[in-house]
């Protein structure tokens, strides 16, 4: 590819975590990869690289030995996910030869289309799209089971880094804009929809040339929004946050506006923070972020022609993924809307604006790069399944 041709760099590089024992997520991209990607972005374009919590830290660091400049480090939460933990109680009798008694029975529901595209729910959902699996509950066979039982060896995930960072600047940032088209985030374009009068502090003063004097200090209505934080989450999350804040109501606003979603003309098909039967300010934290709504069905639109997997397998390539007959395979599908909402926060206000999706999997990114403004979308990936599986989606 040419060197300087792209505007801006969104991906899901491998984690390095050898995910279900797939050769592809066998490390983090190495600098020499991103090394390539500097070299086709113009000066100033943003890069957006998911991370794994365990790995972020290398991913970080290749990226920046590659010649990048770390800018940030967003945080996506959301409320679903499964803990990959080891029971340590079934291992002890595992290991002792011992054979546990089944004392009862629970039903384990999964969601194909997830964070990170192998979680379980019991929430209930409208549209069919999960699944249930009838699991055993065993007891303890030997002392040493039972002084273990109850623990395990790794948390619930319920969040992942999004690394930003940027190819460095040719001058300052009001001449690189100008001369390369890019440079700068989208602010106003990824602000957060809000039914609040935004406050501004009130100035105590006697002069008008004392300090806050001609700033619109008081009550003041932003109908653009919240500005973009560096913290993101899906409805679940929100939920979650919302229940534990309880209801809030914005400081300096005696009369609460309505439940209407004020936002940018180019927000209006993704952003929502104001859940059904609440108003306008009497609602929980999550109305200061971005939340992402996922449909559950997205996974698979566009894969009509191609054949169920049963028992989560397709081309002979995929073992135990989380919906028995599913058509998309790949195993860490991202939301659509939360592609959608990174792609626009770098998309720069030019002609032909050029969006770069190495590691591309099943397509999301390129999905959300296009429904946010992008003219041109160019994705890669080494797996054919994968890509197979974006060409159809995409199209």
């Amino acid at each position: 590819m040419p060197d300087n041709s792209f505007h801006g760099c969104l991906t899901d590089p491998p984690y390095g975590l050898s995910f279900m024992g797939h050769q592809w997520d066998h490390g983090v991209p190495s600098a020499e990869v991103w090394r390539e990607v500097l070299r086709v972005l113009r000066p100033g374009a943003a890069l957006l690289a998911f991370g794994g919590t365990r790995t972020s830290h290398r991913l970080t660091c290749a990226i920046e030995d590659a010649g990048f400049e770390i800018r940030d480090c967003m945080m996506w939460l959301y409320g679903s996910g499964f803990p990959k933990s080891h029971d340590v109680s079934k291992a002890i009798d595992r290991e002792a030869g011992a054979v546990r008694e089944v004392v009862g029975q629970k039903w384990a529901e999964r969601y194909p289309n997830g964070p990170g595209g192998n979680t379980f729910s019991v929430a209930e959902e409208s549209d069919g799209s999960r699944t249930a699996e009838r699991t055993t509950i065993t007891a303890p066979a030997t002392e040493a089971a039972r002084q273990w039982e109850g623990h395990g060896t790794a948390l619930k995930p319920a969040w992942e880094p999004i690394i930003v960072a940027r190819k460095p600047l040719d001058g300052t940032v009001a001449q690189n804009v100008q001369r390369w088209g890019c440079g700068a985030l989208a602010i106003d374009a990824s602000r957060v929809g809000t039914g609040d009068a935004l406050v501004r502090p009130a100035v105590m003063r006697a002069k008008q040339n004392a300090l806050g004097a001609g700033l619109g200090a008081g009550t003041q209505a932003e109908p653009l929004g919240r500005w973009p934080a560096n913290v993101i989450l899906d409805e679940e999350a929100g939920a979650v946050l919302d229940a534990q804040s309880g209801t809030l109501q914005a400081r300096g606003n005696k009369t609460p506006s309505t439940s209407k979603e004020l936002l940018a003309p180019s927000m209006a098909s993704t952003a929502c923070v104001i859940r059904p039967g609440t108003t306008g300010t009497t609602r929980g934290a999550s109305r200061f972020f971005y939340c992402a709504k996922a449909s559950r069905k997205e996974r698979d639109a566009g894969l009509e022609g191609f054949e169920l997997a049963p028992n989560g397998q397709q081309y002979g390539t995929i073992q135990n993924t989380p919906n028995p007959a599913m058509r998309n395979v790949h195993p860490t599908v991202k939301p659509i809307a939360l592609a959608t909402y990174l792609a626009r926060l770098i998309l720069p206000p030019v002609e032909g604006a050029r969006l770069l999706v190495p590691f591309c999997g099943s397509g999301s990114e390129m999905l959300g790069g296009t429904r946010a403004g992008w003219a041109h979308v160019e994705g890669i990936d080494s797996w054919d399944v994968a890509v197979k599986i974006a060409r159809a989606r995409t199209a």
